[in-house]
């Protein structure tokens, strides 16, 4: 079994194998109208997307309100809020997406998997403060601007958790003008060269 195999290094129940397939499986059936996730990578879907979403999960602290903004197809955010169903933990995920097609498909993910989420149909910087504990974000925006969207909807005390690609430490650089903060880049288990950055103390310079 594909899905199995993909996430073996992962303390992940046989239900929530079978929540991600379903999750998986929906992927397929809407890309072609929507584009949740490049064309290519549907080849790789479980390594590219759901093993890069799943080590996002491990990095983080359990508890609390957890938000993905520009959720896109749910990567890592849906995949988070259905991990977080083997913890039983007092997590609440949240998240955003400006895009109406993209929302209607991640409520479908969320009523087709039973996992609990809910989904803000809104710009970033326009909707509501979120007093998140956890923000997080893949493929989104440079880090400078991820900033600025923790410095609106993260808790002062709260961690962000962003994937990013081999030029991080350029954007960790350009981003230390504006902002002050503490990141720990812990390695990708998919691309030897991208990390996750864990930030944390977040301030304007």
């Amino acid at each position: 079994m594909e899905a199995a195999r993909a996430v073996s290094g992962f303390d992940v129940s046989r239900e929530t194998i079978e929540r991600l397939t379903i999750f998986a499986e929906l992927v397929k059936k809407w890309n072609p109208r929507i584009n949740l996730v490049s064309k290519s990578s549907l080849e790789s879907l479980w390594t590219r997307h759901f093993v890069d979403s799943l080590q996002v999960f491990q990095c983080a602290d359990l508890g609390g309100h957890w938000v993905d903004i520009g959720s896109g197809g749910g990567f890592p955010g849906l995949v988070t809020a259905i991990a977080a169903m083997d913890r039983h933990v007092d997590h609440r995920f949240t998240l955003i997406e400006s895009d109406h097609r993209k929302c209607v498909f991640l409520r479908t993910v969320i009523r087709e998997t039973g996992c609990s989420a809910k989904v803000l149909t809104e710009r970033i910087e326009s909707v509501d403060p979120q007093q998140a504990d956890i923000l997080s974000a893949r493929a989104l925006a440079d880090l400078d601007t991820l900033l600025s969207f923790c410095d609106r909807h993260l808790k002062p005390n709260g961690l962000g958790l962003f994937a990013k690609g081999a030029s991080w430490k350029k954007e960790v650089d350009n981003a230390a003008k504006q902002w002050n903060f503490i990141t720990d880049a812990i390695t990708s288990l998919t691309e030897p060269n991208a990390v996750i950055l864990k930030i944390r103390g977040i301030a304007r310079v």
